[in-house]
């Protein structure tokens, strides 16, 4: 199902596909995330996360 890795910039509210690709891996999990999937991100980190549970779990190490 996956082919390539993306290499994405994350924005706020949005992100720019630098190379083309259909995944990213989830800082967290590792877990692949389709691009069309994409919801969570960190702009500060420049990471994706899996879905809130993952973000929320960097969210909480951070602190």
């Amino acid at each position: 199902m996956y082919k390539k890795l993306a290499k994405i910039k994350y924005l706020p509210n949005n992100f720019q596909i630098i190379e083309d690709g259909d995944h990213v891996i989830c800082a967290i999990s590792g877990k692949k995330i389709s691009i069309e999937k994409l919801t969570y991100w960190n702009v500060e980190t420049q990471e994706p996360y899996f879905s809130y549970v993952e973000a929320s779990l960097k969210r909480d190490r951070i602190k």
